[in-house]
This record gives structure tokens, C-alpha cells and sequence, in this order.
């Protein structure tokens, strides 16, 4: 076999192992506790290099939203170069509270939350609360399944607020979802995730520009073949 020939099949390798991953750390995160032993949880993948970049797009796009979510250009950088994204949502959090008073949203009772104003839907506003705070840590038990996977596996990952509110945004998933995290995870030499520049969306176009030149190829190459 050939450098090249070798070198193709490691990156495919690679690849498949990192789609297989995704699915594992899914099962993982599916089977985590859940409040009252009630499904409501539910994770999407996303591991097409398209894909994940329209995700990163929308990111990058609501950093001029809001004045705190400058790093999101940082987050957007890093994702790129992320082989696969887990969204994690949360589907009662925002309609269907737990019934059980704890207080946690600021409210006396689960029926004040059920009749108070939620946030408009702004640019801005990330997510649409007040939430109710009891089910919406069930994302936290199916993220920590997802990492605790992850490690087991010997994969690096990231943690994202960002991408979890832009893949609401984009609808990537279920409309009734309240609160939504992401993990993104790469199986690399090198972890995209840890110990990165501050100004790493500066530094780190590479990804992009080769994500942009695979997605416009196939349509140069009918053109001018």
C-alpha cells in the first residue's frame, strides 16, 4: 500500500470512528438518570462536515447579537474543528414543570411558572425562560453520560452553550424544546478544545476555508469538466 493509499485510510478510519463515537456517547447520554425517571431528553447528532459548518455559521452570526457573546466567535472556531456535534435538549423544561414547588425557577409555585410571561424572541435572547430549573438538569445527567462516555473512549470533547442556542435557533431541533447544550468531540492528536489561543477565530481559518473548498468543489468540477 502507498503513503497515500495509507495515509486516506486513516483519515477514513478516522472519520467512521468518530461517527461510531457519536453514537455510543448518544446511547450514554440517553440511559443518564432523568427527574422522576421521565424521558424528556433527546440528542441529535450532527457529524457532515456541511452540517457542522452551517452550525458554526450561526454561531459566528449571533456573537453581534448580544454584547456578552463575543466569544461565540471563539466557540465557532473550535467547533470547525469538531468531527461530530451531540445537541442535548431538554422538551418539558419550558411547558411541562415538574409539580413538585422547589422554587428554583423564582417562583412560589410550579403554577405561577406555567402562567408567567416568558422572554419575546429576539435575537438577544438566547433561551425563552423562566424554565423550570428541575427538569431542565436533566440536559446536566445526559451531558455528564455523554463525557463520562467520552473519557472511557479516550475522545476529546468541548462543552457549548452556544451551539446547544443556535441549533434552537436554526431548528435542528424539536420545536417544543426549551434549553439545549452541545458537545462537540474530535479524534485527533491534538484537542481543538483545550489550551487554544485567546484569539483563535483569528488564527484558525484553515478549517473553514478547506470546509468551504470541499462543499463548492463537486459544482467547479461540473462546470469546467
Amino acid at each position: 500500500m502507498s503513503k497515500e493509499a495509507s495515509i486516506k485510510r486513516f483519515e477514513e478510519d478516522r472519520d467512521m470512528a468518530a461517527k461510531l463515537a457519536a453514537r455510543l456517547l448518544l446511547a450514554s447520554g440517553t440511559t443518564s438518570p432523568r427527574v422522576g425517571g421521565v424521558g424528556e431528553c433527546t440528542v441529535h447528532i450532527l457529524d457532515d462536515e456541511c452540517a457542522i459548518e452551517d452550525l458554526c455559521q450561526a454561531i459566528e452570526s449571533m456573537s453581534e447579537d448580544n454584547e456578552k457573546w463575543d466569544f461565540f466567535k471563539r466557540d465557532a472556531a473550535m467547533l470547525r474543528d469538531a468531527d461530530a456535534v451531540l445537541i442535548v435538549t431538554s422538551l418539558r423544561c419550558l411547558t411541562d414543570p415538574a409539580d413538585i414547588n422547589c422554587n428554583m425557577c423564582g417562583k412560589l409555585t410550579c403554577e405561577y411558572l406555567k402562567q408567567a410571561e416568558r422572554l419575546p424572541d429576539e435575537p438577544g435572547i438566547a433561551y425563552r425562560g423562566p424554565l423550570c430549573v428541575f427538569r431542565a438538569n436533566n440536559v446536566a445527567y445526559a451531558i455528564d453520560g455523554i463525557v463520562s462516555a467520552a473519557r472511557n473512549l479516550g475522545i476529546d470533547y468541548g462543552v457549548y452553550w452556544s451551539a446547544g442556542a443556535a441549533a434552537m435557533r436554526m431548528r435542528l431541533v424539536p420545536r417544543n424544546t426549551g434549553f439545549a447544550l452541545a458537545v462537540a468531540i474530535s479524534i485527533s492528536e491534538k484537542s481543538p478544545f483545550r489550551d487554544i489561543p485567546m484569539k483563535y477565530e483569528e488564527i484558525n481559518e484553515t478549517t473553514m476555508n478547506d470546509r468551504i473548498i470541499k462543499r463548492l468543489w463537486p459544482q467547479f468540477r461540473s462546470i469546467y469538466s
